[in-house]
């Protein structure tokens, strides 16, 4: 039966009710477990959390020059396909390091969407295109909030690490409401104004904190939650944020560690990206910008691809030796790829007709190719897929069924994926 929307999404975590009920009945010493209790459960839950990783390369990564390379063809470009770890599967020589961790990705190469503007297809993509209902649909992050919830972090489930400036960006959360709207990151850094201030008591604070809730309670009677819940969500968010400065602190991070992940801005926000999963967090977004390259595209593409390819390696290797790997979804992908042909400035422009997507990790089948494109790269050739398709197989690998889950917009029933699409069961372990 499609869960209720104001439901809590237990049934894709731990059941705590039964571990803290059985605590609760007979004591920790009940279970046989004594001190051990607590980093056993600890483990448990840890094991039970379903999170997600999306790189997001705006403007357009061309799959000529990583997932997909055509040499010697046509329109191949200068750059030579390389071997991988997996035998008979090659990628572009501008990503040696994923290269060498081939055994833990899944390519989509027969990728074919349909907006060729920047526009339609970031929205498009990143909601997933259901058929048109004249509603604005949420974002992967928000739909990954709603249905798996922060966990047992206590932190925000919807974090955004961009370049530039950051805050609160309700607007990805559409119907759903501001409360599951992305907590940008501007460059990586804490929101503003996060520090208590000396000047400011701890009791000062928890009193002026106290007003505020009370002052939203009276604001909400006789209005629709949804005026105050995200204004309250965020000033929680920002009290768990609190607690965790530690996480922003680059100070305490290994030397080594800056060198694996590369350093500059896209190494330093993937490194972030993966101390906040690592802290919980359920969904992590890392916008990286700059990939649209409608000019000098080849010298382009020399500068961004090795500073993605070392991040994108370190970041899938962190977490399958950390064991996280198996209960997190890496999705590394564009709004569409890049032109077969080079135009006249040596650059590649949109195109949504054939292009990749890499993903790794939760719910998929490891060190496989799903689909293919022509000789030239300029079609699919086997059988294409959309973003809703995308958007199906990324539900089920989280433990969402589509087919059994809804949204409600006011009373009105909605599928969470586009209803005339299906999941890709090649790319499913």
């Amino acid at each position: 039966m499609p869960r209720h929307p104001l439901c809590t999404p237990v049934d894709h975590r731990l059941s705590r009710r039964q571990l803290f009920g059985t605590v609760a009945a007979g004591g920790i010493a009940s279970l046989g477990l004594g001190a051990l209790a607590t980093p056993i459960l600890a483990e448990a839950l840890r094991k039970q959390r379903k999170q997600v990783l999306f790189v997001w390369t705006d403007g357009g990564m061309s799959q000529l020059e990583s997932w997909d390379p055509k040499p010697n063809t046509t329109f191949g470009g200068p750059f030579r396909a390389i071997p991988t770890n997996v035998p008979g599967i090659h990628i572009s020589e501008t990503l040696p390091q994923s290269a060498q961790i081939m055994d833990k990705l899944t390519i989509v190469r027969s990728v074919r969407t349909q907006d060729n503007s920047h526009s339609a297809g970031v929205a498009r993509i990143q909601r997933g295109d259901p058929k048109n209902r004249g509603v604005v649909y949420p974002y992967f992050g928000s739909a990954v909030a709603k249905w798996l919830g922060a966990g047992d972090s206590g932190l925000p489930p919807y974090v955004w690490i961009k370049p530039g400036s950051g805050g609160f960006i309700y607007k990805d959360a559409g119907f759903l409401g501001p409360k599951y709207g992305a907590l940008a990151l501007g460059d990586g850094k804490p929101p503003e104004n996060l520090i208590r201030p000396d000047s400011l008591s701890v009791a000062d604070a928890e009193e002026r904190d106290l007003l505020r809730k009370l002052a939203d309670q009276r604001y909400t009677t006789g209005r629709r939650p949804e005026n105050t819940e995200a204004n309250s969500f965020a000033f929680e968010m920002a009290g768990q944020l609190q607690k965790r400065m530690e996480l922003f602190d680059e100070s305490k991070v290994p030397e080594k560690e800056l060198d694996r992940y590369g350093r500059n801005e896209f190494g330093r926000h993937m490194l972030l990206a993966r101390r906040l999963l690592e802290a919980g967090v359920t969904f992590v977004k890392v916008a990286s910008y700059g990939w649209d390259t409608h000019g000098d595209h080849f010298n382009g593409a020399a500068n961004l691809h090795p500073k993605f390819d070392r991040a994108f390696a370190a970041i899938v290797s962190d977490l399958a030796e950390r064991g996280l790997l198996e209960s997190t979804l890496v999705i590394a992908m564009s709004e569409f790829g890049r032109t077969p042909r080079i135009n006249g400035h040596i650059g590649r422009d949109h195109w949504p007709e054939a292009w990749s997507v890499a993903m790794a990790g939760l719910g998929l089948k490891p060190g496989i190719v799903v689909g293919k494109t022509n000789d030239k790269g300029t079609d699919v050739a086997t059988e294409p897929y959309d973003i809703g398709h995308l958007f199906h197989t990324w539900f089920t690998a989280l433990g969402i069924d589509p087919t059994d889950h809804e949204y409600r917009n006011g009373g009105q029933p909605l599928p969470i994926a586009h209803e005339e699409m299906k999941r890709i069961d090649e790319a499913l372990a």
